[in-house]
C-alpha cells in the first residue's frame, strides 16, 4: 500500500480533470479524493497498490484531452486506509 498527493497545475478545472481520475480510480481499485484549489490547481490523493496509484500520477501528468497540464508537484504520504474515491 501506497500514498501519494499530487497538485496539477495548468488548465485543469473546468475540464473534466476530477471525473476523469475518479473514474479511472475507481476502475483502479485506488482510494482517495480529489479537489479544485482556489488558486485554480488540482489536489489528489491517491492510496492503493504501487503499480496502480502510479497509474494515476501518470495520467495526472497529461489529463483529460481538454486539460493543459504545466506542472506535477508529487509527495509520498504516510497511508491511511482510505476507502472509496472522492470528489470534494
Amino acid at each position: 500500500m501506497t500514498r501519494k498527493r499530487v497538485v496539477v497545475s495548468g488548465r485543469v478545472q473546468g475540464v473534466f480533470f476530477r471525473d476523469s481520475v475518479r473514474r479511472r480510480a475507481e476502475a483502479a481499485g485506488v482510494a482517495g479524493w480529489i479537489r479544485n484549489t482556489s488558486e485554480g490547481t488540482v489536489e489528489a490523493v491517491f492510496e492503493g497498490a504501487p503499480a496502480a496509484v502510479d497509474q494515476l500520477v501518470e495520467f495526472s501528468r497529461t489529463g483529460p484531452s481538454r486539460a493543459e497540464v504545466t506542472s506535477v508537484d508529487v509527495s509520498e504520504e504516510e497511508p491511511e486506509a482510505l476507502s472509496g474515491f472522492d470528489v470534494r
